[in-house]
């Protein structure tokens, strides 16, 4: 009797972890997990599940705060060990191992016509993994180039907009003019290089990953994908246009840099921009620009932040009726406002907030037609790839000491072995 009281209270506890109906037929609750953390952005989530649950008193929605930084291994643990949250807030490059291994739902049949209707299909396309949709895409974000006004101006550097962006190579001459003692042209924040070099070089044309007809993926460099690269390696050491010293730093960290002076541009992800308003010194004059582009334009590569179910969760049509409140369109707007950031609703991208020349919006708004996902969106294997492979092949070739050849080498070589593994 012992042990099979044992064996009862530990499946309890599995269950406890999932949305359940409250004691003596109470309302069901779901556990939604946000990664929400700029103030604006938890407020807005915080008051969507307040009004949420004061309209729908037989589904009681309970806010659970995660955090980026331990996002991937946290709900890896916590699927295993069934206690996943039932709404996942995530990023959908982090969803292929997460689909593939069974631990999210399929949202096919669960999400109404207005929802699906309502994102892009290139945004779907970030979330889809073989035959099922297991995230809803809701928010994006382009990166761009926060520039020094006055020092572009000073400079008679012509200044791109999204009808007529810098092309790569114009970029590096901007950069070389803007560049004299002890200031640079630009500012490149690479801690994470992977993201950021891959998702710009799908505006030259790059692709890095490539499907064959069986569905097996490998990693071909080609010429599209080394205008990016080779661009932010000679700008550091053959230009001198750009420091060195930044190559290992967060985008926070070059900002104060920025308001000094020191750089006169620093391209970094859209909702940079609330940190800018909230810490650049007064009267100091920035600008948003769109990113240099290539072959294809101003296509870059994102991968969007999403609303997944747990598959373990017992009630996925109530779930998925939470994530469709959160994401009406003035709700997503909501959400955008408070991340600075660009929803994917077609509807919520007409809002007229995010139309304003103020703090660059119109800017980032006019990329959105233009966003595509990411390379690595559905491939399996990815984050491994990216830690063990790509991430310090990057590094080494940013801080010159290995050359472009080496670079394609160890992407290829190395990259291809660590794929092979998860496509048997």
């Amino acid at each position: 009797m012992r042990t099979l009281g044992k064996a009862l209270a530990v499946l309890l506890l599995l269950l406890a972890g999932c949305s359940s109906p409250g004691h003596h037929g109470g309302p069901t609750t779901l556990r939604f997990q946000s990664l929400a953390w700029q103030q604006e952005s938890v407020t807005a989530n915080k008051d969507l599940v307040n009004e949420w649950n004061a309209t729908h008193p037989d589904i009681r929605v309970e806010y659970v705060q995660g955090s980026w930084d331990s996002v991937h291994d946290q709900l890896l643990t916590s699927f295993e060990g069934g206690e996943a949250p039932d709404v996942i807030h995530d990023a959908s490059d982090d969803l292929a191992d997460f689909a593939y291994g069974g631990y999210l739902a399929d949202l096919t049949d669960l999400l109404p016509a207005r929802l699906r209707s309502g994102i892009p299909q290139s945004s779907w396309d970030t979330a889809t993994f073989g035959t099922g949709v297991y995230g809803v895409p809701f928010l994006q974000e382009p990166r761009v180039l926060i520039a020094d006004a006055t020092r572009l101006r000073a400079a008679k550097v012509r200044i791109p907009t999204p009808e007529r962006p810098w092309s790569w190579a114009e970029f590096r001459q901007a950069t070389k003019k803007l560049s004299g003692p002890g200031r640079y042209g630009v500012a490149w924040p690479l801690k994470e290089p992977v993201s950021v070099t891959l998702n710009l070089s799908l505006s030259a044309g790059g692709r890095l990953f490539h499907r064959d007809a069986d569905g097996k993926v490998s990693v071909r460099f080609t010429a599209g994908d080394a205008v990016v690269p080779r661009t932010i390696h000679d700008q550091v050491a053959v230009d001198h246009s750009a420091p060195a010293s930044t190559l290992g730093s967060g985008g926070s960290d070059t900002l104060p840099g920025f308001f000094g002076g020191r750089y006169a541009m620093v391209p970094l992800g859209f909702s940079y921009r609330q940190q800018i308003v909230q810490q650049a010194p007064e009267g100091f004059p920035w600008e948003v620009l769109p990113a240099p582009v290539g072959a294809d334009g101003l296509t870059q590569g994102v991968s969007p932040q999403t609303l997944s179910v747990s598959a373990d969760c017992p009630h996925k049509k109530e779930a998925a009726a939470f994530i469709d409140f959160l994401l009406r369109p003035k709700n997503m707007v909501r959400l955008a406002l408070g991340d600075w950031m660009l929803p994917t609703g077609t509807q919520a991208l007409k809002d007229p907030a995010l139309h304003t020349a103020k703090n660059g919006w119109a800017t980032g708004t006019a990329l959105a037609a233009r966003l595509r996902p990411a390379p690595a969106q559905s491939v399996r294997g990815y984050p491994e790839w990216k830690d063990k492979v790509a991430t310090p092949a990057y590094q080494a070739y940013y801080s010159g000491d290995i050359g472009l050849a080496e670079l394609r080498g160890r992407l290829e070589r190395d990259g291809n072995l660590v794929l092979a593994r998860y496509q048997r």
